[in-house]
């Protein structure tokens, strides 16, 4: 299957977003001082909302970052079918 350009570029920058907004919450969490997610906030016992919270976050940043390399592999995929159409001659 053949991507289009800006279809490669969308899902390049939701792998990017996608690990920006998922790390970030994950350090939140860890930072977390409401009590939510650690008994008496001494990070030695995790509750269940940490627990859950975290394998969200873990899961959905694997997924942003396999939507990203789809659409990495696409720009690339443009790029070399690009080239021959240019001449495939490198510039002297």
């Amino acid at each position: 299957m053949k991507l289009s350009r800006p279809v490669s570029w969308f899902l390049t920058a939701f792998g990017v977003w996608s690990v920006f907004i998922w790390t970030t919450f994950v350090k939140n969490l860890w930072k977390d001082s409401g009590g939510q997610a650690f008994v008496n906030g001494d990070h030695s016992q995790p509750t269940a909302f940490f627990w859950v919270h975290l394998l969200l976050a873990v899961a959905s940043l694997l997924l942003g970052l396999a939507i990203g390399w789809i659409g990495v592999r696409g720009l690339r995929a443009l790029r070399r079918a690009a080239a021959p159409a240019a001449g495939g001659r490198p510039a002297e």
